[in-house]
């Protein structure tokens, strides 16, 4: 292979034959596009809990191909009585919404042909935390706004970076998640 096919197949990390090879078989057999993720959460002391997070069923098929879990370890700050044994509930969903929109970022820019040179991100959410202390039945329990600030660079036009942005936001599954809400069934089980 050359090196300009190489350059042509890898655009920002990205195996563009690939990712139009998925595209194109989803396309042929919707059944692909049936994913399940899962998580699995203890907790372990006062507000620190763990999540473990390894298989998940996608492309028609159990996915076993990751041989150690992801851990991820979540906490309060002192002020709202933990121990920082890791980012809060709340931060760890800015995190997802910033780690899937910059991804999705990179897939729509490897797809158009525009190589990024750097994608930047800063969240901020706007919390009043009275609603979930269960002090006030007036304030929201969640946030209140979440603002995100992108800076990306790259081989096009400012334009065409703010179009890579707009059509990642529109594709974006943690952002339609969170702007959008979604069904949530709580179960429990005593013993």
């Amino acid at each position: 292979m050359t090196d300009t096919l190489a350059a042509e197949q890898y655009r920002n990390g990205v195996d563009t034959q690939q990712l139009f090879g998925t595209l194109d078989a989803i396309n042929g057999d919707a059944s692909l596009a049936r994913f399940q993720f899962r998580v699995s959460n203890r907790w372990i002391d006062g507000s620190h809990n763990r999540s473990t997070i390894q298989g998940f069923y996608g492309a028609g098929q159990e996915d076993e191909s990751r041989r150690e879990p992801f851990v991820i370890d979540a906490g309060e700050p002192a002020v709202l009585l933990g121990h920082d044994h890791g980012a809060n509930p709340a931060e760890a969903l800015l995190h997802a919404l910033a780690a899937c929109l910059t991804t999705s970022i990179v897939y729509v820019a490897a797809a158009r042909k525009v190589k990024l040179t750097s994608v930047e991100s800063t969240l901020q959410g706007e919390m009043d935390v009275r609603g979930c202390l269960g002090l006030s039945d007036e304030v929201r329990n969640g946030f209140e706004r979440v603002n995100v600030t992108f800076s990306v660079t790259g081989e096009a036009s400012p334009e065409q970076l703010r179009e890579v942005v707009a059509r990642a936001r529109a594709r974006s599954a943690v952002y339609d998640m969170v702007s959008n809400g979604v069904p949530v069934s709580v179960e429990v089980i005593t013993e």
